[in-house]
């Protein structure tokens, strides 16, 4: 199991995870689950991933795979026109041909965000599919759920929630975080203070001790947790973190929160008999 959360933000985007994987108790270790995309520079994703590895891995290979098909399709453009005429133009926003995917846009011809949500769901599916078979005789399950963000120039910043069936919901300002893995444990914090008006660094920090409450209890969500923040308009990742778990970020935010809670059991209304006493 894993956690990770995103949170969309008036000022821009927020994303963090943990890194722990397991495959049974004697079975535990750490990949990555917060990726970057910048396939042009009018656009920028973030994807994090949740659920089997083996389909979050074939998915993210294949995204990779329509990325280098795009370059190496644009490169044959510019040396084509270099001898039959003038040089083709950069990346840019804009209208473009559908990309090498059979069923439509991938990350660099979308125009719009949901596209790309919508070409991550297709692959999610496809590589869920292919698998079915082999994976349901094992006992196994191939699903996996993703959290897309990013922005496209000349579009608003968004973020996408994609379920192993394909479909998509987005963040709202009404629910402006989204989480894939182990949510539940995690979810309060933010809801008791998070909102659209936060800025990027606060967060930030809610979301992270989100993880650390996560942790504290299930121990298949773990450190180190990555956290990258993506400035709206901005078409860049402004800050990017790994914090093992002995990092202070990690350490004070725990102590302080576990304070907090203490102080504020201590402040809550007494009872009746407690107040009137016979």
């Amino acid at each position: 199991m894993t956690y990770c959360v995103g949170f969309l933000l008036e000022s821009g985007l927020v994303f963090v995870s943990d890194c722990r994987t397991n495959a049974g108790v004697d079975y535990i270790s750490s990949y990555s689950k917060l990726h970057v995309f910048q396939p042009a520079p009018d656009r920028l994703f973030v994807l994090m991933a949740a659920g089997n590895l083996g389909t979050t891995q074939a998915v993210l290979n294949r995204i990779r795979r329509d990325l280098a098909l795009d370059d190496a399709a644009a490169t044959a453009t510019v040396v084509s026109t270099v001898h039959n005429g003038p040089v083709a133009p950069p990346r840019s926003a804009g209208p473009r041909p559908a990309g090498p995917s059979d069923e439509g846009h991938d990350l660099f011809t979308a125009r719009y965000l949901f596209e790309a949500a919508d070409y991550v769901g297709r692959l999610s599916v496809a590589v869920q599919r292919a698998f079915s078979t082999p994976l349901q005789q094992a006992g196994a399950s191939g699903e996996a759920s993703f959290i897309l963000g990013g922005q496209i120039a000349g579009q608003p910043h968004g973020l996408y929630l994609i379920y192993p069936q394909g479909n998509a919901i987005m963040a709202t300002p009404e629910t402006p975080f989204l989480q894939i893995g182990e949510s539940k444990y995690g979810k309060p914090p933010l809801d008791y203070v998070g909102h659209t008006r936060l800025s990027l660094e606060d967060a930030a920090r809610l979301c992270l001790v989100s993880q650390i409450v996560t942790r504290r209890s299930n121990l298949t969500v773990g450190p180190p947790f990555e956290i990258a923040l993506v400035p709206v308009n901005e078409l860049r990742v402004s800050r990017r973190l790994k914090l093992d778990k002995d990092h202070s970020q990690v350490t004070r935010s725990m102590e302080i929160w576990a304070r907090s809670m203490q102080e504020t059991l201590s402040k809550l209304p007494r009872f009746q008999w407690e107040e009137d006493p016979l």
